[in-house]
């Protein structure tokens, strides 16, 4: 059975991971693993909630030496937990020390001990065994379960870092804002590094000041693993911040006019990753240069053949890779050039048909964001009723403008049949760790003011 190593390139006293008190060097890192995977009850799965991305990675590895699943909950929220809890029976929490997670199991991991010897050899994970299950974010519904092979992210890990022309052998440090439970943040943040023999910054900051001293924390080419939202923040703040070899964004569309500008602040160049809890991590392209994806090595596009043309004619297609189980449906509807680059009209889900006009709801969060005084927003559908004629939701986080400001602005841009009813102005939007929109808490937000008009 095929295999692939735990650890990339490192030296036994190389650094591997910057944590709060300091560096962790891969000796420290397999010591660590190799005494927890010794402690770890006798159990199928395990919801790892430690905070510290280097204790994550000791957690998931571990776990990964006993043969178990590591799950990754969408949500840190109890109730997201217990029900993950009870869909895998015999599971149980990986915790900091004093965090139990009521009503389920708990495990603290235990502070850093001595160093054991340099292995003779890496340990070895098979490429066929399932390391993870990724949960959806419930953006669009319920969050659905996926599961990750060892072979799986590995493949990724290295496709990602030859698309970005990045080398094993040059040093470079991680920095990442998006949370290591989610897919992008353990492909990018966690499995990116510890394959290619980089530095992993173990902390996850999210305002600007705590993203520049993060990125003074480490040496060597600084990758920046990022989102939008982030993004936004610092070039609005304009922190000055130490130089950065590379940007990563994913999890959002990034507006072409915040990627000049955070290239303009960083002082770099800034590529988005795109992407599906399905499949993980499938092409990239650097924003600024145009409209067009490229896959990464390893993925093609084929037609899904059960599927008509829509309107435009753009036809539904699968994404095939030797690592994954079967060919995966592309959840975007994507048009495909003859020389396999792509551009992306949106999600399936995010089409919205209003009095026979059409559009992306992601086309007019667009529009919105780019109306001047907008720092936040969101366009979307209210659940069904009983009116004849559907009207959207928008809400707004717009300091100093009024509604009518916001409205006027989008009647130069937008169908007047798409202007929200209401549009809402809010101190700011329930996004979660990953900068997304799940619909219940939206929904929820705009629920005191019916369906009135705004």
């Amino acid at each position: 059975m095929p295999d692939a190593p735990l650890i990339g390139p490192y030296s036994p006293d190389g650094i591997l991971a910057w944590e709060a008190d300091g560096p962790r060097t891969a000796r420290q890192f397999l010591s660590d693993v190799s005494r927890l995977a010794d402690s770890l009850p006798d159990r199928p799965a395990v919801l790892n909630l430690l905070s510290s991305r280097y204790e994550f990675l000791v957690g998931f590895a571990a776990a990964l030496l006993r043969g178990q699943l590591t799950l990754l909950p969408q949500s840190r929220a109890l109730q997201t937990l217990r029900r993950i809890a009870g869909d895998y029976r015999e599971s149980y929490c990986l915790t900091n020390r004093d965090e139990p997670v009521e009503g389920i199991e708990s495990v603290a991991l235990q502070r850093h001990g001595s160093l054991a010897g340099w292995p003779k050899r890496i340990p070895q994970i098979p490429l066929d065994q399932v390391a993870a299950v990724a949960f959806t974010s419930g953006s669009t519904g319920q969050p659905m379960p996926n599961k990750k092979t060892w072979g799986a992210l590995t493949a990724v890990a290295w496709a990602t870092g030859a698309r970005l022309g990045l080398k094993a052998s040059a040093p470079a440090s991680v920095v990442a804002t998006v949370p290591h439970q989610h897919m992008f943040g353990l492909e990018a943040s966690v499995m990116l590094p510890i394959m290619h023999g980089w530095v992993m910054h173990a902390g996850r900051p999210l305002f600007p000041a705590d993203i520049r001293d993060a990125l003074a924390d480490v040496e060597g080419a600084r990758i920046l693993v990022t989102t939008p939202l982030h993004l936004r923040a610092c070039v609005t703040e304009g922190l000055r911040v130490p130089p950065v070899g590379l940007i990563l964004s994913a999890t959002a569309p990034l507006p072409r006019s915040l990627a000049q500008e955070a290239e303009r602040h960083f002082q770099t160049e800034v590529h988005e990753i795109f992407g599906f809890a399905e499949a993980g991590s499938v092409a990239e392209r650097r924003t600024v240069a145009g409209d067009h994806w490229r896959l990464l090595d390893g993925v093609r596009l084929v037609r899904d053949q059960q599927d008509q043309q829509d309107l435009q004619g753009r036809m539904a297609w699968k994404a095939q890779a030797s690592y994954l189980p079967a060919a995966i449906r592309v959840p975007d509807r994507i048009v495909v050039e003859a020389d396999g680059r792509f551009i992306v009209h949106g999600r399936e889900a995010d089409q919205v048909n209003i009095a026979g006009h059409r559009v992306s709801l992601g086309d007019l969060n667009q529009k919105l964001l780019a109306i001047d005084g907008v720092q936040d927003g969101v366009f979307f559908l209210p659940d069904e009723g009983a009116e004849f004629v559907t009207r959207l939701i928008a809400c707004v986080v717009a300091p100093g403008k009024t509604v009518e400001d916001i409205q006027q602005a989008l009647r130069t841009r937008i169908d007047p049949v798409f202007l929200p009813r209401p549009l809402l102005l809010v101190p700011r939007l329930p996004r979660n760790e990953t900068g997304k929109l799940p619909r219940e808490a939206l929904l929820k937000l705009a629920e005191p003011h019916g369906q009135g008009e705004g």
